[in-house]
């Protein structure tokens, strides 16, 4: 990254360190869409390490929203009684340094056989999941023979109706969206929608247009989420123009999340409040076709949840009482609180 001068020379120690415990990569399709020089860039600002991931404040967490809590086998987390989500792989082609599984992605690889044959057969032996994500990791880092063959699997078992793929490839990498991928995310029974992460509009150069453009193409529905973060899309001008582009590539803005309590994120946050009043810029600025959910996923496993007054009540500032989806409610508190 600094041979690139995308970070200071002066901070190859410390960054040093920040390599030592977080992976680190960036595609060259990202390193184009840098627009600026050093790491205040938007895009650059989300992949390029920084000294500050060093600082890890008391309430950041190794696993911040609790997938290990929710895993019957490993590979796979079973939160909601209607879907599961499968890890087939802990690698990417980008490493996000917001990344609330920054603590395992890269370690593993591919989720091994093994493995993904018990979480296949705990699918299939629990009749209530109707719906599977996959996830990683980027699942859109394998061959398109390896996704068919999952897709295969998935297909076979009667009371899965849904796939849900979580992936960046899109846009960090558009080239692998082609006709082999395209027709290995068409199985034959199963309906298949692609969420994509994008957190600038700055990403979506014209090959990722053209990728997201074979996929809608392809009859594959495609919806986004989006980091709420700091130094990079903090503002309601920013995401109205990050959601514009989406709608205009045919994606559908699904969420806008909170940043998570991953370690050495802090730098990233926002409160809360400050996310609520974006949201309410955005809102008659922005047509509701454009507007997606704003959502904390709570620490601990306890699901996603719809930061509006119905689900989040300040009760001090920078104090909240959360209701999860099962009626509980949690306290969480801003990171300056």
């Amino acid at each position: 990254m600094i041979a690139a001068g995308l970070a200071p020379s002066g901070d190859a120690a410390r960054l040093e360190q920040v390599a030592a415990g977080f992976r680190i990569r960036m595609t060259p399709a990202m390193r184009a869409a840098v627009q600026t020089d050093g790491p205040a860039d938007p895009v650059a600002a989300q992949f390029v390490p920084d000294p500050r991931e060093l600082i890890t404040r008391p309430e950041e967490l190794a696993d911040p929203i609790g997938d290990e809590a929710h895993s019957p086998v490993p590979g796979l987390t079973h939160r909601y009684p209607d879907r599961a989500i499968l890890h087939i792989t802990r690698s990417c082609e980008v490493y996000c340094r917001f990344c609330f599984r920054r603590e395992v992605v890269g370690d593993e690889g591919t989720l091994p056989a093994r493995e993904i044959d018990a979480a296949l057969a705990h699918i299939a032996a629990t009749p209530a999941i109707r719906e599977v994500i996959l996830t990683g990791g980027d699942p859109l880092v394998l061959s398109a023979r390896r996704i068919a063959a999952v897709m295969a699997r998935l297909d076979g078992i009667a009371h899965v109706d849904l796939v849900r793929i979580h992936t960046r490839i899109p846009v960090v990498a558009p080239g692998r969206i082609d006709p082999a991928m395209l027709a290995a995310l068409r199985p034959a029974r199963l309906t298949v929608w692609l969420v994509l992460h994008s957190n600038h509009a700055n990403e979506l150069t014209p090959d990722a247009c053209a990728a997201l453009a074979r996929l809608a193409d392809a009859g594959i529905p495609l919806l986004s989420q989006t980091v709420l973060l700091r130094g990079v899309n903090a503002d309601a001008d920013t995401l109205a123009d990050l959601f514009r582009a989406l709608i205009r590539n045919r994606v559908k803005p699904y969420y806008l999340h909170h940043c998570d309590l991953a370690r050495g994120t802090g730098h990233f946050r926002t409160s809360i409040t400050e996310g609520q009043e974006i949201m309410a810029r955005l809102r008659g600025r922005i047509s509701g076709t454009c507007l997606p959910q704003y959502v904390l996923d709570l620490p601990g496993g306890h699901g996603k949840v719809p930061l509006d007054p119905g689900h989040a009540q300040q009760v001090a500032p920078g104090r909240w009482l959360i209701r999860d989806w099962r009626g509980k409610t949690h306290d969480y508190r801003d990171p300056d609180a």
